[in-house]
């Protein structure tokens, strides 16, 4: 009896380094390590231990270089992503039931992994799938993605995972409270609430006036009147050659317009506005008859004028157009 006592003494600490060695074994050391920080920190050991086959689990690992001596800034804007990834996965299955580690192996801490997977580029992740147990697949070679579109997020990156990854339950994208937003948000409307209880007195007299907003309701009237969203879209020229050395202001065609033609006729609708306005608003206040009576000669040439050259534009846009007015 104190014979198989003595002997089981010296066989348990043989078992539970066996233990270790096992697929399982090997998952739980690792998961231990992704509780106290995940994703788990790697070197070259450590990444050969995590991947070497038989695994009994899923291994995801980011292969990067952060220092600011590899000039790698694409390593640099993705590594926070990549922690929010690990630490969302990790603090929804803290028991392991997904089977799935996260790693990053840094160049610093990896040249020769890196050499040994003549690894050109970074940052590029490796999706080690199980080759033994649930999900287990035949070949062990890993699952690369590589960032040839430029910096992905947490939830950009998170579907290729999951799709690559045995049947289970996926635990979600978790991104800490972003304190400094709130209070950089916080000073803002701070600064923005002071700011307006200040000027509010001088502020309030110009929002109330009627004729600032008629004069910004005018202007941008002109300007879609004229056709400036036209312009925008078909991004057409200023002017174009006339073929005889010149330059043509004007083209034929409802579909055709130029960018010097658009100006032309905002100040047409312009000069047309402020002429009508001026006969409406300003005459009907002169004291004298006679000043009144001029100044609706005048307004009224100049309304007759433009109009007859608004005439003379249309009829260059459209040519069968048979109406004019003098001089034009």
């Amino acid at each position: 009896m104190r014979l198989f006592s003595v002997l089981s003494l010296v066989l348990l600490p043989l078992s539970a380094l066996a233990a270790k060695k096992t697929p399982g074994g090997k998952f739980w050391n690792f998961q231990s390590k992704a509780l106290q920080s995940s994703p788990v920190k790697l070197n070259d050991a450590s990444y050969e231990e995590l991947t070497t086959a038989p695994r009994d689990y899923s291994a995801v690992v980011l292969l990067t270089a952060v220092e600011a001596r590899f000039g790698c800034q694409l390593c640099r804007e993705f590594q926070s992503e990549w922690d929010i990834v690990g630490k969302s996965w990790t603090k929804g299955d803290r028991q392991g039931a997904t089977r799935t580690l996260f790693g990053t192996l840094d160049f610093a801490d990896g040249k020769n992994t890196f050499q040994k997977l003549m690894l050109q580029t970074a940052p590029i992740i490796l999706l080690f799938p199980p080759t033994t147990g649930q999900g287990a697949k035949a070949d062990a070679q890993p699952i690369r993605y590589d960032f040839t579109t430029g910096p992905r997020t947490a939830e950009q990156i998170y579907p290729w995972i999951t799709r690559h990854l045995p049947e289970g339950p996926q635990p979600p994208i978790y991104r800490p409270f972003n304190y400094m937003r709130l209070v950089a948000v916080t000073t803002i409307l701070l600064g923005a609430i002071s700011f307006l209880s200040i000027a509010a007195p001088y502020l309030l007299p110009l929002i109330q006036n009627r004729n600032l907003w008629a004069a910004i309701s005018l202007i941008i009237i002109l300007l879609f009147t004229s056709g400036h969203m036209f312009n925008h879209i078909r991004n057409v020229p200023y002017v174009t050659p006339d073929g005889k050395g010149g330059v043509q202001y004007f083209v034929g065609g409802f579909s055709n317009q130029l960018g010097l033609e658009t100006q032309i006729v905002a100040a047409i609708y312009g000069v047309l506005s402020f002429a009508t306005i001026a006969l409406a608003l300003r005459v009907p206040r002169m004291t004298s008859s006679k000043q009144q009576q001029v100044m609706v000669f005048v307004w009224g040439a100049v309304m007759f004028g433009m109009y007859g050259f608004l005439m003379r534009v249309f009829t260059i846009k459209n040519g069968g157009y048979p109406f004019r007015l003098p001089p034009f």
